[in-house]
């Protein structure tokens, strides 16, 4: 498996920007489709991005579409999403997750998971 580690959260002002990495372990990770999910207090895990292993296809929540991008570097081992126009909903924490074989937008599809990064909007 790939074992996952997020960077770049913080607090950001409402309409501002983020851009959030995810490293990755292993030489496999350019195999791996991977995604981007999101859990604010009290709420349910939710997916936000996902983006197939050489990056060709990507996948957004409507709440997110237009304003973040999922994107990859496979020669860095690296996942990113570039958040732009951040509201103040947007705020919990991120994970980057990885799925063998499955371009998925569900959870337990995914097979390794990072720590989480908190991203905090305020108004």
């Amino acid at each position: 498996q790939v074992q996952l580690v997020e960077s770049g959260g913080g607090l950001v002002q409402a309409g501002g920007s983020l851009r959030l990495s995810c490293a990755a372990s292993g030489r496999t990770f350019s195999s791996y489709n991977m995604g981007w999910f999101r859990q604010a207090p009290g709420k349910e895990r939710e997916f936000v991005a996902a983006i197939t292993s050489g990056g060709g296809r990507t996948y957004y929540a409507d709440s997110v579409k237009g304003r973040f991008t999922i994107s990859r570097d496979n020669a860095k081992n690296t996942l990113y999403l570039q958040m732009n126009s951040l509201k103040p909903e947007d705020t919990a924490v991120y994970f980057c997750a990885a799925a063998w074989g499955r371009y998925t937008v569900t959870a337990a599809d995914y097979n390794s998971w990072g720590q989480g990064t908190q991203v905090i909007v305020s108004v």
